[in-house]
């Protein structure tokens, strides 16, 4: 992987492997895509809270501790250790976690919640992108995690189709699920072709009997014949369209085209698409902490939100997704005491002003990734991120993804939300809404009302699911006895 140096791979781990199986990621979680920070103090303590919780309440009901951690009270444990430690900011409490009954009522009463993820991500059959294996051939041949030396050959199959759909499918209450790719200058690099996403859509639509995943196609403003390449994208029928303004977001260092998205060039594609039908343009930003300043200086500009605007007010007929909120992915700990100093966070709050600032009402913000980390790193800077969002963009205007399967099966991150409130002092001080009852209109929008307005899903269609053979599968998955992995498919910052 040419992202990570010799020197940031001795300080790595394989999530799967060393992780703990507990219902939330118990540090972060990281990507190819950028370095994990090391568990804080705070996620320290949350963790050893979650395990007394664990071992005074597992006991009297008969089961181990990782078994009540696959459990719908271990989940409430999870989110009461979290309280515990950073104050009470989700819907959680140890009477729930030691009360099985209520908390899978509570479980199965919101099953039913209709959830679009319209970020999520697998590896194809015949994936070049070996740095996945090798990343952990290499962790194991320097002798840092004897349980991988002893378990032979590592594979990728756990980012393949098979565990994607067990993980998002079938472990969490993901109704539909948009598959997404990430561009390589190295053409085997790319984590699906185009054509390989449409491929899968047809697959699980057809075995579903209804609309079950949508796609991107992939788009590389700036490349060689790229507009060749978006026609042809084009004629698979892509769900909407996703690109990298960094360019080649896995080897960074060979990233020869990064784009902005109110260049002329990048235009030509836009009018392609608005005329192919397509109104949805999703943009990769953030996720660019300061060192990647200094790794990668030229392409440093092109990772913030100064582009969106211009692009926006040039393009009303189309819709701008902007994934991972454009969070610029500091350690969060530093963001959230930037947040109180400043009540700014870096380019969220850029993204969250431009619709006051420029007049546009086609700029949304996708939570891939950041709800995820900031929700077990610091969740008053989660919180912090929805009350700027919801109060810039609107509440329809933001949009659910997780980026799964890269942080496990989503039903964690779902959990999140439908538990997470914003504090009252920080409601008072920066007048931000209440983000309101799990299944109440802000987070049912957040959920699924949005992705549904912007990708055409008709209210018969988000109904069907209920009784399509995937929810036929679910029922006697769910009915025989299976329970959830709880496992992470990233990597870790060792200590």
């Amino acid at each position: 992987m040419r992202f990570f140096t010799d020197s940031d791979r001795e300080g790595l781990d394989p999530a799967e492997e060393s992780e703990p199986r507990t219902p939330l990621p118990v540090r972060m979680v990281a990507s190819e895509e950028y370095l994990p920070v090391r568990q804080t103090a705070q996620q320290r303590e949350a963790e050893q809270r979650l395990y007394a919780l664990a071992d005074e309440i597992a006991p009297r009901l008969g089961l181990s501790r990782r078994r009540f951690f696959q459990t719908s009270a271990g989940m409430a444990a999870a989110f009461t250790a979290l309280n515990g430690t950073f104050g009470n900011l989700f819907a959680a409490s140890a009477a729930e976690a030691a009360t099985p009954e209520a908390a899978d009522e509570r479980a199965r009463a919101l099953s039913g919640q209709f959830i679009m993820d319209m970020h999520t991500h697998f590896l194809r059959d015949d994936t070049k992108l070996t740095h996945f294996v090798a990343m952990r051939e290499s962790v194991a041949a320097q002798g840092w995690n004897p349980q991988l030396s002893e378990a032979g050959e590592q594979t990728i199959d756990d980012l393949k189709f098979a565990n994607y759909f067990k993980e998002v499918y079938l472990d969490s209450d993901t109704k539909i699920a948009l598959i997404s790719s990430a561009p390589s200058e190295i053409p085997d690099d790319w984590f699906l072709t185009n054509r390989q996403m449409a491929e899968a859509r047809t697959r699980v639509n057809a075995e579903a009997g209804g609309k079950r995943m949508m796609t991107h196609a992939i788009i590389t403003p700036g490349a060689p014949g790229w507009l060749d390449d978006l026609d042809a994208a084009l004629e698979l029928k892509p769900d909407s369209l996703k690109g990298y303004t960094v360019g080649d977001n896995t080897h960074k260092d060979l990233a020869r085209h990064p784009w902005r998205m109110d260049s002329e060039d990048t235009y030509r594609g836009y009018e392609k698409a608005a005329a192919a039908g397509i109104r949805n343009i999703c943009v990769h930003k953030g996720l660019w902490g300061r060192q990647l300043d200094d790794r990668f200086p030229r392409l440093a500009p092109y990772a913030r939100v100064d582009d969106v605007a211009q692009a926006a007010k040039d393009w009303p007929q189309l819709n701008f997704v902007i994934y991972h909120a454009a969070y610029r992915l500091d350690d969060p700990a530093w963001a959230l005491e930037e947040f109180e100093r400043t009540g700014r966070i870096d380019w969220v709050t850029d993204l969250a002003e431009i619709p006051a600032k420029h007049g546009v009402d086609n700029v949304y913000a996708d939570l891939g990734q950041i709800f995820a980390q900031t929700l077990i790193a610091q969740p008053r800077l989660c919180a912090a991120i929805m009350g700027q969002l919801v109060a810039g963009l609107g509440a329809d205007h933001v949009c659910w993804g997780t980026d799964a399967v890269w942080t496990g099966s989503p039903q964690w991150q779902i959990e999140g939300l439908r538990r997470l409130e914003i504090p009252e002092d920080m409601r008072t001080k920066y007048g931000f809404a209440e983000l309101g009852p799990a299944d109440g209109a802000v987070k049912n929008a957040i959920f699924g009302g949005n992705n549904a307005r912007l990708y055409g899903i008709t209210a018969a269609e988000a109904d069907s699911v209920a009784g399509d053979r995937v929810a036929a599968i679910r029922r006697d998955y769910l009915a025989g006895g299976a329970a959830p992995s709880n496992r992470r498919y990233g990597y870790v910052a060792r200590g």
